[in-house]
């Protein structure tokens, strides 16, 4: 959660100065390019991440669900 928490606190402080680099990325310097660059990765890195992760706990949700459903009608005749 600490780490969810860092990355978020690195996002805001940097959100302002990424969103003038993509708007006027034409006249920005090629540092401030990097920068944006890099943390427009690591954003999509921890959205991939964070997708992958929840696909897995969806995917246990439903076999979970499956199993007690199967069960629960076996038990009912249904």
């Amino acid at each position: 959660m600490l780490l969810v928490k860092n990355y978020n606190m690195e996002i805001q402080n940097d959100t302002e100065k990424i969103m003038d680099v993509i708007k006027d990325y034409k006249n920005k310097s090629n540092k401030d390019l990097i920068l944006a660059m890099d943390m427009i990765q690591k954003d999509f890195n921890y959205t991939k991440d964070t997708l992958i992760k929840l696909t897995h706990h969806l995917d246990s949700l439903e076999l979970t669900y499956n199993n007690l459903l199967k069960e629960y009608k076996k038990r009912t005749n249904t």
